[in-house]
């Protein structure tokens, strides 16, 4: 069973992208199957600390980009929206070069909340970053929770 309200329309969350942090930082959503959402950005000069390796924070970034637009697509969009409660990551291992891949998974979908487990990999594969999001799930026309 598919975890998805809306399936994913990849040319659809990339246009989103546009006027963004995303866009800045080249967040492209590649694939999706009925439990993951996976994007990846790339390990540049826009995305690098002053060391030469990504940035943690880049890191976060796609992380959060990426739990909160797969948490878009498990709620009812005419009636709520998402925004990120809480973001945590362990940086594992630097990357220099390429492009930073991360797999979203649903820990819980719940009715006011969700928790995404993200795994960031280069392109090597091997493991860079573990990140866990909480996303709030707010009726449209109120304010998200103060944070």
């Amino acid at each position: 069973m598919s975890l998805w309200r809306t399936e994913p329309d990849l040319e659809r969350l990339n246009a989103a992208q546009k006027n963004t942090i995303g866009e800045l930082l080249d967040i492209r959503f590649e694939r999706f199957d009925e439990q993951s959402l996976t994007a990846s950005m790339a390990v540049d000069a826009r995305t690098h600390q002053p060391f030469g390796l990504l940035h943690g924070g880049a890191s976060v970034v796609l992380a959060e980009s990426l739990g909160s637009m797969a948490s878009y697509l498990c709620i009812d969009t005419e009636r709520f929206y998402c925004v990120g409660l809480e973001v945590n990551a362990n940086h594992l291992r630097g990357l220099r070069t390429g492009r930073v891949t991360g797999v979203a998974h649903a820990v819980h979908i719940g009715r006011t909340t969700h928790v995404w487990d993200i795994r960031l990999h280069g392109d090597n594969g091997k493991p860079s970053c573990i990140s866990r999001l909480t996303v709030a799930v707010v009726p449209l026309g109120q304010n998200p929770p103060a944070r």
